[in-house]
């Protein structure tokens, strides 16, 4: 703690652009704010005191020299606000970014523009800080050659909030925990949101959109994706709305997923002994797939969702995934075949779903050519009708919604 003297607020207005950033923030007490006059400030400059950097008015401009960090913070208590940041390195092997921060606490970002760097904000052993009200980009490569929008490495307890994440690489969490994202937009990424090796992250109220992957949690566990917008790269063949790999005690609730090649995927989930899955009262509409199973995926709790307008609501990429061991009740399924005679809206009958000739695309992958064909379509009717094969059986949903609230 600092005594409370040390955080007396010394203003200095900077009228001068060049290179005299650095030596105004070198020369001010710490606990200091320096408010920025409108113009283009030499960037490559790094923070080693608690300082407050804010722009007072519009067109104030912190441009690096296309090398290295733009800003680099080793402080806590630093904030950053009203300012575009531009111009970073484009060296992915050190991971050149706009702002850079090491080992820090309660330092926030707010309304800033980041723009024409590799990496936007990379947080490595920062925690309690804030990145908020701000738009990040990448550089204009390709999107494997460019940067995380934002990486957390080790950084914990951090809010993400009111964000634009446009046309960067991945939004990246690695063995960050207690994390909170919402409220963001993000659009064109490639993994808008990733998680690895990380838990107690809350995912609540962000809108994806047009991204290779929404949301990817690998390895994590104990996260909340609730009452977010997915919308999947409208005719692209990769695109994934939520994906779970490994992921366990994960809360999928009250999401809109949409236009997705594979809506909900579930690959070797839950992982960890003893614990569950909850996919609950979500959209999973107008998608190639929209639960697809790979793999040991059991003990997922799928319950009140709706699925209609899927060209398929329930696939599976693997014969031995035991799909059918998942608790499934409650849901609405477009292609349910079964009555209502009481009027209860829950079917009469279960609804169940069977592979019949969609079971070759899992060993023979080359037919997925031609998946959704009607030549296809049509010999999977009839084997519906009369199988010559055995067919593989996925789900069992005893009290099948009769129409969809």
């Amino acid at each position: 703690m600092f005594k409370k003297a040390f955080f007396i607020c010394f203003i200095f207005i900077i009228n001068t652009y060049a290179n005299l950033l650095q030596d105004a923030i070198d020369s001010s007490p710490a606990g200091s704010t320096l408010k920025l006059s409108a113009g283009i400030y030499k960037g490559s400059i790094t923070i080693t005191k608690p300082i407050n950097i804010i722009g007072k008015e519009d067109g104030v401009i912190i441009e690096g020299e296309g090398r290295g960090n733009i800003i680099t913070i080793k402080s806590s208590h630093v904030k950053l606000k009203n300012l575009t940041i531009t111009n970073s390195g484009s060296r992915l092997d050190t991971m050149d970014s706009a702002v850079f921060i090491n080992n820090a606490k309660h330092v926030n970002i707010d309304n800033c523009t980041i723009k024409n760097s590799l990496f936007g904000v990379f947080l490595d052993n920062v925690h309690n800080s804030a990145i908020q009200n701000s738009t990040v980009s990448s550089n204009a490569e390709s999107i494997g050659f460019r940067g995380d929008a934002l990486r957390l490495w080790f950084s914990h307890n951090n809010t993400i909030q009111n964000n634009k994440f446009i046309k960067s690489r991945d939004i990246v969490l690695m063995r960050s925990n207690d994390n909170n994202i919402s409220k963001n937009y993000m659009q064109e990424c490639r993994y808008a949101i990733f998680t690895q090796h990380s838990k107690n992250i809350t995912v609540i109220d962000n809108v994806l959109k047009d991204n290779a992957v929404g949301i990817f949690l690998e390895a994590s566990r104990d996260i909340n994706v609730s009452s977010n917008s997915i919308k999947g790269h409208h005719g692209a063949q990769t695109s994934l709305g939520i994906l779970l790999k490994a992921a366990s005690n994960i809360h999928v609730e009250k999401n809109n997923i949409a236009e997705c090649n594979q809506a909900l995927y579930i690959d070797n989930s839950p992982k960890v002994r003893d614990t569950k899955n909850w996919i609950l009262d979500n959209k999973i509409i107008y998608s190639t797939k929209g639960l697809n199973f790979k793999n040991y995926s059991v003990k997922n709790v799928i319950k009140r969702n709706e699925l209609f307008g899927n060209m398929d609501n329930v696939m599976s990429d693997s014969r031995s995934g035991l799909t059918n061991q998942n608790e499934v009740e409650s849901n609405y399924w477009d292609d349910y075949e079964g009555f209502d005679v009481n009027r209860d809206n829950i079917g009469d009958t279960p609804h169940k779903k069977y592979l019949y000739l969609d079971a070759l695309l899992v060993k023979n992958p080359e037919l997925g050519f031609f998946y959704g064909s009607t030549a296809l379509s049509m010999l999977n009717f009839l084997l519906k009708i009369a199988p010559f094969i055995q067919p593989v059986f996925l789900v069992e949903d005893k009290k099948p919604i009769f129409k969809k609230s």
